[in-house]
């Protein structure tokens, strides 16, 4: 097996999650997704294993965070400007909220950051990696 990652993920509302993932471009894995958990594929190699409540408490004692906190932010690579602003535009229709802190533009990289609805920090990025070796 090729090395991959699962971000296993607590949320309130499993459909609602679900429906906010496919919207910014996630695809649902239904060999692994039930009534309590859902396999959300960005990648070949990276996929959001999202976990109601009950679920995620089998896997752990840690108390789930409250929306306000970010322990971590996943950054999503996007292939271009354009796609960020949409994956940004779909995220705020499905109940995600958009631009949680300002607009980063860099010329040759640009991110914008978001939250799922149940307060996930994630990030919407493009690099022009030709422009960024020109800065090294």
């Amino acid at each position: 097996m090729d090395r991959s990652i699962f971000i296993s993920l607590p949320v309130t509302d499993l459909k609602t999650s679900i429906v906010f993932y496919e919207a910014i471009g996630f695809r649902n894995n239904a060999l692994f997704t039930d009534n309590i958990a859902a396999c959300m594929v960005w990648s070949d190699t990276i996929s959001f294993m999202l976990l109601t409540h009950e679920k995620w408490r089998s896997f752990t004692c840690r108390p789930i965070p409250p929306v306000t906190s970010s322990e971590v932010m996943l950054f999503l690579s996007c292939p271009s400007r354009e796609a960020v602003d949409a994956l940004c535009d779909a995220a705020g229709a499905h109940g995600g909220t958009v631009d949680i802190n300002p607009v980063a533009e860099h010329g040759f990289m640009y991110t914008r950051d978001l939250t799922d609805p149940d307060g996930h920090a994630l990030g919407a990025m493009w690099m022009d990696a030709a422009a960024m070796a020109d800065q090294g």
